[in-house]
């Protein structure tokens, strides 16, 4: 499963490391994304996959 926030669609973002003398390379940041199991009704219902700051 993607790493991909089911609330505010929040996913990996890409850019690139910077060194000292300017190079490039690719670098990742990924989505702090927790499981939360959410309540309806005062029942606890279902798994969400959600962003820590959400």
């Amino acid at each position: 499963m993607a790493r991909k926030c089911q609330v505010t669609g929040r996913k990996t973002r890409t850019g690139n490391h910077r060194s000292h003398a300017m190079n490039a390379s690719k670098r990742k940041w990924k989505s702090n994304v927790q499981k939360v199991r959410i309540m309806v009704d005062g029942k606890p219902k279902k798994s969400l996959r959600i962003s820590s700051r959400t």
